[in-house]
């Protein structure tokens, strides 16, 4: 088993990549911070109501309307003293996407259309309280399989896929303690405002790179920490949570007999948000693993600067699900002078085989952050152009978004690459282009065009082009 003395002997070469990251994020002259966030003393144009666009409305709407005007129904009192107006709001994205690209490892060509539909049912009890239940009705979750079709070129046939079905994805109640029981403090002067979870959701933590994954389980959140000693922290939240059932592990295969426990942890300081989050997963065949995360985030000027680095650490025999690794990743990010557009440069580093705790079936793998052609697109079988695992491996993207049409219009083009490495040897290398335009139609729909190519040293060079048309409904 490796342990951390092995990583920091192994590390020289990266260790000062580390400082320099933390550096950016955590020191800036005062001065040139203040001029930039200096606030306007002119006044804003006011819009009158008839200057306002049109509220889009979800699919159903019963009691008080989301995000319209006018007054607040009564409502009713329970006997704790909370006071609730239900209301149900029915909400969902539809996504259909015809995609083709070469299949590498059978040098086949790759047709198919895909679509997917999620649907979610809100019942807002107050500003606080919620119950949320969620459908996938056009795909399967467990096996990646999405109704529509796929054209196979070696025996010339299309085949339709039908997977119908109302499993249910997402069900859970989220509330607060001390609106829920407002009589425990009456004057609301005491520190009892702690919120929690309940059931089958979705939980995103560490930008993905530790957890990823929809589960059953529960969780309490404390916002608002503050020390009076220490002014310099604003607001600290602290979370806990524990997944009992539905653990996907890093494989993105779930594991009925795995368990997560997590301490989640933001804290935000006068220029600079940090996050430190510890998680623990009890396995049985796919192994015990401990994972430990820090990211510090910060903006300077016009430039947003982030550096993460997560740890994972068997706690007992490595499998494929548990294994020892360290990932290192930095994220640059510039608004060019009189524009709107992104300049972004990321890079990351991976040391052995880091591991996340949990990751979704359709969440791919912990480097999908690093650009569009690392990303798993969530949608039929189309691959990530770049391979996204955390394996031994150094990789970089490099992009620039640029919005036109009063930003209804967008176009993003991204080179990127990726190197494999044993004992920071480089014997491996891909690299490709990537390219994504979207346009937007009316208030709740737009078409998205992605296409690329990518390299790898001994063997052909791959395409893949998809186009996607996209509904809030």
């Amino acid at each position: 088993m490796t342990t951390f003395r092995d990583y920091l002997s192994r590390s020289t070469q990266v260790i000062p990549m580390c400082f320099i990251a933390i550096s950016s994020v955590t020191s800036l002259n005062a001065n040139a911070a203040g001029a930039e966030w200096e606030l306007s003393t002119q006044p804003g144009k006011y819009l009158a109501d008839e200057e306002l666009p049109p509220r889009a409305k979800p699919l159903l709407e019963l009691g008080p309307k989301f995000l319209a005007t006018g007054n607040i129904s009564k409502g009713f009192t329970l006997p704790t003293g909370a006071v609730w107006t239900p209301s149900l709001w029915v909400y969902g994205t539809l996504r259909s996407a015809y995609q083709t690209y070469d299949d590498s490892s059978s040098t086949e060509e790759v047709r198919e259309w895909a679509n997917r539909l999620d649907l979610f049912a809100n019942l807002q009890l107050s500003g606080t309280e919620r119950i949320l239940v969620g459908f996938t009705p056009l795909h399967n979750r467990d096996t990646g399989q999405f109704s529509g079709s796929s054209y196979s070129h070696s025996d010339d046939q299309t085949q339709s896929i039908n997977e119908l079905n109302l499993d249910l994805d997402t069900l859970f109640f989220e509330g607060d303690l001390s609106e829920i029981f407002p009589k425990w403090d009456t004057r609301d002067g005491t520190k009892n405002d702690i919120g929690f979870s309940i059931g089958r959701q979705n939980v995103l933590f560490g930008e993905g790179f530790l957890v990823n994954d929809n589960m059953d389980g529960f969780g309490f959140s404390k916002n608002n920490i503050r020390f009076a000693e220490n002014p310099s922290i604003i607001n600290w939240r602290s979370s806990i949570f524990v997944g009992l059932n539905g653990v996907n592990r890093s494989d993105n295969i779930e594991d009925d007999d795995s368990q997560l426990f997590a301490w989640f942890n933001q804290i935000d300081g006068i220029r600079s948000t940090y996050n430190f989050d510890l998680v623990y997963v009890d396995g049985e065949a796919s192994g015990d693993l401990f994972n430990l995360g820090f990211d510090a985030t910060r903006r300077f000027g016009k430039t947003n600067a982030t550096f993460r680095a997560a740890v994972s650490q068997a706690a007992g025999d490595v499998t494929d699900q548990a294994d020892d690794g360290v990932l290192l990743f930095t994220e640059l990010s510039w608004i060019p002078k009189y524009t709107h557009d992104n300049l972004y440069l990321n890079g990351f580093v991976a040391i052995d085989n880091f591991t996340s705790a949990a990751r979704g079936p359709l969440a791919g793998g912990p480097l999908g952050r690093t650009g569009l052609l690392f990303a798993a697109q969530g949608l039929g079988s189309f691959p990530a152009p770049l391979s996204n695992s955390s394996a031994d491996a150094a990789g970089f993207a490099l992009g620039y978004q640029r919005f036109s049409n009063d930003k209804r219009t967008q176009f993003t083009i991204e080179a990127a690459g990726r190197f494999e490495d044993d004992d920071l040897t480089l014997i491996e290398d891909e690299y490709g282009l990537g390219l994504r335009f979207q346009k937007a139609i009316g208030q709740r729909s737009f078409w998205q065009v992605d296409a690329f190519a990518t390299k790898q040293r001994g063997f052909d060079t791959d395409f893949g082009i998809r186009l996607e048309f996209q509904i809030k409904l």
